[in-house]
């Protein structure tokens, strides 16, 4: 196997007390048809700034929204995953993209609305934004990119890194190897740049687009669709890829998505994903979920990026 090298990358160029002023240039619903959630893309230009070709695919960009919380403080910072490959949205290395979902739920009889999440959701071309970044270091692509399969599982807004990774490894046409995109929404109406996934599957054989859609149908033994699920459901497709020996994992999405896809590895015996830490009980279900990093963690060959 090919020696997984990470890019050194630079960290907090702009920080919560120096951040920097910058533009929205586009702000569009990338929901596949009309839904009750909100889901937008975000491009900012960060022309002129120490950002301009800085970020790359897998790091985050930093958010501070305007305004005080309950408690007359400033509100806090907010990070979200950049959507756009390394030569920035379009090819311009001024314009760094992200995705974001507008957040209004209800929680013990509280409607509880997204600070950050509703202000850019509102924000138009040309309103100014406090960004800082870039931040994170692991969930990067190797710099020897070109040289590993690639399974990438999201949920929701989890899929933003992976646009941005897919757009890096298929841009000059010479990606050879296996890539996997599994992507687990309730609704189809929930399908997140799926026009786009759609298209690169059609022109390109090795590259794989799976949806799970949970709430629509069911399994043939009456379970629900997950992205975990698709492992067996499409075991002919995904087997022989995670048998390879130069295949990645990368992971991003809601916290807690990450056990039910270790447990179908370890039910594969593909066990070289994790870094078993403490003797695994026969029945992994026997496993309290809160308890469960306690038993194994990400392997070297197993990106994961959960919230």
């Amino acid at each position: 196997m090919a020696e997984i090298t990470l890019p050194e990358v630079e960290l907090n160029i702009y920080g919560p007390k120096n951040p920097v002023e910058v533009p929205v240039v586009e702000n569009y619903i990338i929901t596949k048809e009309s839904s009750p959630n909100f889901v937008r893309h975000i491009t900012f230009d960060v022309s002129g700034t120490e950002l301009e070709g800085r970020f790359k695919v897998g790091q985050s960009i930093g958010i501070l929204p305007p305004g005080k919380n309950e408690k007359g403080r400033p509100h806090k910072l907010r990070l979200y995953s950049v959507s756009s490959p390394n030569s920035g949205e379009n090819g311009k290395q001024n314009l760094v993209s992200t995705t974001v979902k507008r957040t209004i739920e209800e929680f013990e009889g509280k409607l509880y609305i997204g600070v950050a999440s509703n202000y850019l959701a509102d924000l138009k071309p040309g309103e100014m934004v406090k960004v800082t970044g870039p931040s994170g270091k692991r969930f990067l692509l190797p710099e020897n990119e070109k040289e590993f399969n690639y399974l990438f599982f999201a949920t929701g807004t989890g899929i933003a890194p992976f646009r941005g990774m897919i757009m890096e490894l298929f841009a000059k046409g010479d990606y050879q190897n296996d890539c996997a995109l599994i992507f687990g929404c309730p609704y189809r109406t929930d399908l997140l740049y799926s026009d786009y996934f759609e298209k690169m599957a059609q022109e390109h054989s090795h590259f794989h687009y799976l949806k799970s859609i949970s709430r629509e149908s069911r399994r043939k033994d009456g379970s629900k669709h997950y992205v975990q699920t698709k492992i067996e459901d499409e075991e002919a497709l995904l087997l022989p890829i995670l048998r390879k020996k130069n295949t990645l994992i990368y992971i991003c999405g809601l916290k807690g998505m990450e056990i039910g896809i270790y447990k179908e590895l370890l039910r594969l015996g593909l066990d070289e994903y994790l870094d078993i830490r403490k003797k695994l009980p026969e029945d992994l279900n026997d496993i309290p979920r809160n308890d469960f990093k306690q038993f194994m963690k990400p392997s070297a060959r197993t990106f994961e990026e959960v919230y």
